[in-house]
Formats: structure tokens, sequence, C-alpha cells
């Protein structure tokens, strides 16, 4: 019952809950009464403790087993200031466990947790812009950019924008490029697994595991926006090489495990594949021609650092 969002307002969702109390009780008792784990809540706040404190009591009646409360109103965002004293009074004044929410924008450290949990008096956070620091998906990033550049995508930059493919190649344009780099690599010491490291069998035992026996691989993505030109393909790179030092044209074999695709690359006695498990037959033999042109120096590893295809 928390979300301020104009469609959830609208259809009578989210926040909208919070002005029509009788509904928001007849939800959570059906759930209480319904359900064998714990049912919770989450608010926002009216503009005084009492009109607040005024609702929670109604919801606390249902038997819910905690209430997460946001510090802002429905009609305010980001930023606005949070009412961690208001939440700290409806804390101090139920009997069930209160979550505090809202402080994102105070917290720039792990200590500030602390802090903001200690200042609203509650029993724990709940944290989402704050904690949204990650390896986010390229799609979505992109994504939520377009969104916030509207006709700003018609500029120069914009145009150049819409070209991207990768978080590096997005970071890039504002001088991020860097910051994205040393974040994988962080994320990567951590064993914090990136869409770099996705494989339809990373959970399986040893034994089930692709075996990929003589193979050279590594751990390059073909990123098409890399290569604007059909000549400068991988692909093409390799039958050109081929026809230049007459061999044989390569042959490529494609591995399908739970809709996704990786390919292995034979050309002169020899096995070539990357380790990126790519959503399509045509990018998998790219990534696999990739990986044997860096073999035979036809493209060198920091172009594909510089690109994106690789961290390193």
């Amino acid at each position: 019952m928390g979300c301020p969002k104009e469609f959830s307002l609208k259809g009578g969702m989210g926040a909208a809950l919070l002005m029509n109390p009788d509904k928001a009780k007849e939800i959570l008792s059906t759930l209480v009464q319904n359900l064998k784990i714990p049912v919770t809540c989450k608010i926002r706040v009216f503009q005084t403790v009492e009109d607040t404190l005024q609702l929670v009591e109604q919801l606390v009646s249902t038997g819910i087993a905690a209430i997460a409360i946001h510090g802002r109103t429905k009609q305010e965002r980001p930023q606005h200031a949070n009412r961690n004293y208001l939440i700290k009074a409806i804390a101090q004044t139920i009997n069930i466990p209160v979550i505090a929410n809202g402080g994102s924008k105070e917290i720039q450290q792990h200590s500030d947790i602390a802090t903001f949990r200690q200042e609203c008096g509650t029993s724990s956070v709940m944290i989402a812009r704050t904690a949204e620091d990650y390896d986010n998906s390229p799609n979505n990033t992109k994504y939520c950019i377009q969104n916030m550049l509207k006709e700003l995508q018609e500029t120069p930059r914009g145009k150049k924008f819409l070209e991207c493919q990768t978080l590096e190649q997005i970071c890039e344009i504002w001088n991020l490029r860097q910051y994205c780099k040393e974040k994988h690599l962080e994320y990567n010491g951590k064993g914090i697994l990136s869409r770099r490291q996705v494989s339809p069998n990373m959970f399986c035992p040893a034994s089930k595991k692709l075996k990929m026996e003589d193979t050279i691989e590594m751990p390059y993505a073909f990123i098409r926006a890399s290569f604007p030109a059909d000549p400068d393909l991988p692909k093409s790179k390799l039958i050109s090489w081929c026809n230049k030092n007459k061999k044989e044209k390569p042959k490529y074999q494609i591995i399908n495990e739970d809709k996704l695709f990786r390919a292995i690359v034979y050309i002169d006695g020899k096995k070539y594949s990357s380790t990126y498990w790519e959503k399509n037959k045509k990018f998998a033999e790219q990534g696999a021609a990739l990986v044997c042109i860096w073999s035979l120096g036809l493209i060198d590893t920091q172009t594909l650092i510089d690109t994106g295809s690789t961290l390193k």
C-alpha cells in the first residue's frame, strides 16, 4: 500500500488503499486467516502522527506480523525529506515490529543503515534505491535512461546512446566507463555472478556439466555494435583469413541448452569456443569466431576490453 504511481492510484491499488482502510483491512484479514506464513504490509504516512497511527492500529488489528512504513506521503517523492520522527512515534506505540523505509537518500555507506534504524526506532529497515548499485541488465538500464531522456534522445549524445548494447558503452557516454569496469571486477572478486557467468548447467554437479575437451575457450561476448560493418564481423574476418591462407572454411557446431546457445568452431585442426552463452545461434557462432580470430592475432585483447566483450 505504498506505491504512489498514477496507475496504482487510478486502479485503487498501492497508496490508494490508504484512503480506503476498510478495503485494506479486508485484504489483510483474508490473507492472515488463509495463509500459514506471516503476513506483512507496507504503507506511506499521512501528514500527522495521529492520522497515521489511526490507520496503523486498524491494520495491526488484522493480525499482521509486521508493518513497513515509508516516511513520505503519497504526494511526496525521493527529493522530499523522510519523516523519521513519525516512523519512530508509530514504532514506540504499537506492539508489532516496524520496518523503516525511505532512507535511501541519506544512506551512503553501511553504517548509515544502522543510523537510519536508530533514528526511526524500528526493528529493521527496508532499502531499495540504495541497494540498486549492481550489475544491472543493459536492456533495463537502457530502458530506464530512455525514459529519463525523452526528447533528448534526438540529440547527438542521445542518438549515440541508442546505439549502445552494453553497460560499458552506455557508461562511456557519461564518462563512467572506468567506474563500470571497476564495479564489474569488484563483483567478480566477491563471487557475484553477472550475465557473463550465466550458464544453463551452472548449478549442476560437475559430472553433468558440459565438457569442452581440447577446445580453446575464452570469456568473450559478441557485441554486434562493436562490428558496424559486415566485413568486420568475426565470422567474416575468419573466412577472409582462411581464403588468404588457403585453409578449409570453418565449420560450426551449435550447443543448445535451456534456450541458450554456445558454438564450437572447427578450423585448421583446432576447436574454439566462447564461454558466454548467447540467446541465439548466430551470436553464438560469432562468439566462437571471435575467440578464434583473437587466437590468430586478428584482434587484440585491449580492443575486446574497450568494446566490453571482456573485462580483462
